[in-house]
């Protein structure tokens, strides 16, 4: 599952399907998977996750796992 990408919604700039870099995926307090990354030009991005696209994104490489 290579093609796995993790993408948001900029709010600053409005724009949907914004691609994150440098993405760590942290768990909330109720169990959800969040990813937070910025979109490469400063601006900060931030994402709600299921737990099979969190996984396939650690594993695929493209995000550091946040918990422990």
């Amino acid at each position: 599952m290579s093609n796995v990408t993790l993408t948001a919604y900029n709010v600053k700039t409005k724009e949907k399907g914004v691609p994150i870099h440098d993405a760590v995926i942290t768990k909330t307090a109720k169990g959800a998977y969040m990813a937070q990354g910025h979109d490469g030009k400063g601006n900060k991005l931030t994402t709600l996750l299921n737990e099979a696209k969190a996984l396939a994104a650690i594993e695929a490489g493209i995000a550091k796992k946040g918990w422990e």
